[in-house]
């Protein structure tokens, strides 16, 4: 059990880390629409191609995009099952915090939570 809460947190981690830079996000972002060659991505960005491609492959590496190859041309596709690790774990934390504002909601309206 707890080896596959480490891979979760792993993954996650990495999907945090690939989303954390602006280029990145908005690559993420560019995918939403559909799928793209990486020229048609890079021609966005004000950096060598090369450059562009580590972002691309960290993208890749995370899970967060596909890429396909046919002929010359590389084309990138969304993972949108990936996203599916961020929405599980943004839920999880509305979950606990939605329960803690509601214990403080009832300590500061309920007058025997509140002795004054």
């Amino acid at each position: 059990m707890l080896s596959l809460m480490a891979q979760y947190e792993a993954q996650l981690d990495g999907v945090f880390v690939a989303l954390a830079d602006p280029t990145r996000r908005a690559v993420v972002r560019r995918l939403g629409r559909g799928p793209a060659s990486v020229g048609d991505l890079a021609r966005d960005f004000p950096m060598t191609l090369p450059s562009f491609m580590k972002h691309v492959r960290m993208l890749e590496s995370n899970g967060l995009i596909r890429t396909a190859k046919s002929g010359r041309v590389r084309t990138c596709a969304l993972n949108r099952e990936r996203l599916t690790l961020v929405d599980g774990w943004l839920a999880e934390q509305r979950r606990v915090w939605d329960e803690r504002t509601d214990r403080l909601e009832q300590f500061v309206t309920d007058p025997e939570e509140n002795p004054r």
